[in-house]
């Protein structure tokens, strides 16, 4: 999967986790630094199940939001 392919996914699923729009989303992400997040850790996450992606996305946000 690649990197793009790989952001979007968490997009599309975080969007479902969250039940907000994809595009609000991708406005999050980008605004709190998710997406570059997701570039820099990419080889750690992309293999990591979804259960565990939302939770380390949700995390990040809370402490981003302190």
């Amino acid at each position: 999967m690649s990197k793009l392919s790989f952001k979007t996914f968490c997009i599309e699923h975080y969007s479902h986790h969250i039940g907000k729009p994809s595009n609000e989303v991708f406005s999050l992400f980008q605004k709190e630094g998710v997406l570059a997040l997701l570039d820099d850790e990419y080889d750690d996450l992309h293999g990591m199940g979804m259960e565990y992606l939302m939770q380390f996305i949700d995390e990040y946000l809370c402490e981003v939001k302190k």
